[in-house]
């Protein structure tokens, strides 16, 4: 079983400082790279983040999120009233009003129009966010990645098995036709021998090494050969258990499927093996866009 390299995973705890909520996507990219984001005082736990996401994804561009909700905190958030400088403020004010002869009192209306008698709770230095909790939450959250990815694999492996069989029904298609191929180029080639050689004397030994090398140069039967070894070994590579990223593997037999279909079109010399050739390059070029998504 394959696993693709996109993915997306989310994990939420409840704290002192508040809701801590992680989210996790990842798209594809030939090594681990991970991207983490955390709020303010919470730097320190990138490494634990970078290492819980590692130990479950192989490959692929890892970007995370660490976002914290206050509004659920455990310390209040409302505004705190400064009583000591308002004691202060009513002192002056009375003794203004005493010195004036200013009738009434000092009410809290008149108060209440100093703003810095009421000031906003000193934020935590460190929130009180435990390393471990961080880990779980990483540890979560992608495993909900890898099973996005394993049921993105699936489908991913359903169509690179479908281009498997069509590449097979495209060297078959190759393979019936090679053999006509050579027979016929060995025919004409003697005809036009023979035209000549009612003109000019010929050496027959020379004729057969002729036709021989010529054969040789036409023979496509190692190409068909590797080509079915690659085949296989991608589709061997597709049925094992998952435990160990095979996008890289696949990637280099695709390269090799290319290299051989390369060689089929060049020693062609017929349409139908070249169309065949042309057949099998378009087929490797759509593996080669889905296993770039492979882990």
């Amino acid at each position: 079983m394959i696993r693709s390299m996109t993915g997306f995973g989310e994990s939420e705890r409840d704290t002192p400082a508040g809701r801590l909520r992680l989210e996790v996507k990842t798209v594809n990219h030939r090594f681990f790279n991970a991207s983490v984001k955390t709020p303010g005082g919470f730097d320190r736990f990138e490494r634990d983040l970078t290492e819980g996401l590692r130990n479950h994804i192989a490959r692929g561009h890892v970007s995370a999120y660490l976002s914290l909700d206050r509004r659920t905190a455990e310390t209040p958030q409302g505004p705190v009233a400064d009583i000591e400088k308002a004691r202060q403020y009513k002192a002056a004010l009375e003794a203004i009003q005493h010195e004036l002869a200013i009738p009434g009192a000092v009410e809290l209306p008149m108060l209440a129009r100093f703003g810095d008698l009421l000031r906003a709770p000193e934020p935590e230095a460190a929130p009180s966010v435990d390393a471990e909790l961080v880990r779980e939450m990483a540890d979560e959250a992608a495993r909900a990645v890898v099973s996005l990815r394993e049921a993105e694999g699936e489908r991913l492996q359903m169509d690179l098995e479908q281009r498997l069989r069509a590449m097979g029904e495209q060297l078959e298609r190759a393979e019936e036709r090679a053999p006509e191929r050579l027979l016929r180029e060995r025919d004409r080639l003697r005809r036009a021998v023979a035209e000549l050689s009612e003109q000019v004397d010929v050496d027959e030994e020379r004729l057969a090494r002729e036709i021989a090398y010529l054969a040789e140069r036409w023979d496509i039967s190692e190409e068909l050969v590797r080509f079915r070894s690659h085949v296989a070994l991608f589709a061997e590579a597709l049925g094992a258990d998952g435990a160990e990223p095979v996008g890289k593997r696949l990637g280099f037999l695709v390269q090799e499927m290319h290299r051989e279909a390369n060689t089929i079109g060049s020693k062609a010399n017929d349409t139908v093996i070249a169309e065949a050739s042309m057949a099998l390059k378009e087929e490797v070029e759509r593996l080669r866009e889905q296993v770039e998504n492979v882990e």
